[in-house]
């Protein structure tokens, strides 16, 4: 499971159609129950054997080409990263049972990429759907007669699937677009902060609607500046309602609360009469221009970084709590303390700049310390720039980004 609740490996066992998973090479990684109850193999026939190793075309019919189509299929999304929905094909299945009888069956296959962190195919998901039984109930029986009935069928059903999903896609799209005006009417651009430096960056999912969770947050006082940011769990419209907020209440409480542990304790008793606010993360910095230090508290977000101006990186990581809502009673939260020297830089970010998918976090704040050492010298928005691209993949992120940069 991840941070949602949802037990990811549950879904996929229920799921009603037949899926695989497989590796760029074609080797099996993974069945769910309707794959093994259709194919009829047990998982200790499939997993870790080759695709055509466990389904071999039928020697016994040279004409058959459902096999050799798959196979193109499969390697045309691997070389394209694009997914391929198969016009309807046969293939026959040998018996577990019973060596050399084959069993004529039809299917139905869609294969899926699944891209790395770099854009790279590292997964292949093939979904497939038997349609024996609809041929033969339609009653046609020459293998011309049921390629035509079920190619009416497929195509009928495509055009109101297409029809649905084009409804769907404008009416997320719609959404999405009215998600990041208000995103962005409710991120503005902070102003000076003194003589010091800073840069803000929000950047939206790549072709989805996840997003509008995000936000940050700068509170100039006398003396001192309080900096924020934070990460909504959910997307679209009503995070971004709920960024807002949670935004708005955390820059309230930053200008009178003692240091951000106290902050971020009124937050999260705020965040409990807000739907939708559980689970939420945010990191608070209290910087002391004068004692020259940082005061800082994390209610489960990642750790700001603080680059030192000889490109030592510190992330600041000792005062970690569990997000807002997360306790079923309220509690104190820890804070820590750091000193900083003149010329060092303060970043501030959610998850979308350093996590990935099936990566370790550690890795990815590694990449970000490389990084911000590298371009340490840049003035904050040029810094800001060079993270993002250095560290947003080609492929984009599937997750939108909020990036604060302070010079000190």
């Amino acid at each position: 499971m991840d941070g949602s609740g949802i037990d990811y490996q549950a879904v996929f066992q229920a799921l009603p159609a037949g899926i695989a998973l497989l590796t760029p090479d074609l080797v099996y990684l993974d069945v769910n129950e309707a794959f093994l109850s259709m194919s009829g193999r047990t998982r200790e026939q499939i997993i870790g054997r080759h695709l055509f190793d466990v389904f071999p075309d039928n020697p016994d019919d040279p004409a058959a080409t459902g096999m050799r189509n798959l196979r193109a299929s499969l390697e045309r999304v691997v070389a394209t990263g694009e997914r391929d929905t198969m016009a309807l094909q046969r293939y026959d299945v040998e018996s577990a049972d019973r060596p050399g009888v084959w069993q004529e069956r039809y299917w139905s296959p869609v294969n899926v990429p699944v891209l790395a962190a770099d854009g790279t195919v590292a997964l292949l998901v093939h979904r497939v759907e038997e349609v024996t039984e609809l041929i033969r109930v339609r009653g046609a029986h020459s293998d011309e007669d049921r390629a035509r009935v079920l190619e009416s069928e497929l195509y009928t059903r495509g055009r109101e699937l297409q029809a649905v999903n084009e409804r769907l896609r404008r009416a997320h799209a719609r959404e999405r677009e009215v998600a990041l005006h208000l995103q962005e009417a409710m991120l503005p651009t902070p102003g000076p902060l003194g003589h010091h430096r800073s840069a803000v960056r929000y950047l939206p999912a790549t072709g989805a609607l996840n997003v509008c969770g995000d936000w940050y947050d700068l509170v100039d006082l006398p003396g001192r500046t309080a900096v924020a940011v934070g990460d909504v769990v959910g997307h679209g419209l009503r995070a971004a309602g709920v960024m807002g907020q949670l935004r708005s209440a955390l820059s309230a409480a930053s200008r009178v609360a003692q240091g951000p542990a106290q902050a971020l304790e009124g937050l999260g008793l705020y965040a409990r009469s807000i739907d939708g606010a559980e689970s939420a993360t945010v990191v608070s910095v209290f910087i002391d221009w004068d004692g020259r230090t940082l005061t800082y508290s994390s209610a489960g977000h990642p750790p700001p970084a603080l680059c030192a101006p000889d490109g030592a990186v510190a992330f600041l990581d000792q005062a970690t709590d569990p997000p807002l809502g997360a306790r079923p009673e309220h509690a104190r939260r820890p804070q820590a303390r750091t000193a900083f020297t003149d010329g060092s830089t303060l970043v501030l970010y959610t998850d979308g700049l350093v996590e990935r998918r099936r990566e370790d976090i550690d890795v990815g704040l590694e990449r970000l310390a490389e990084a911000l050492a590298r371009h340490r010298t840049a003035d904050p928005d040029a810094l800001a720039d060079a993270l993002l691209a250095d560290l947003v993949p080609p492929a984009g992120i599937t997750d939108d980004t909020a990036l604060v940069v302070l010079r000190l």
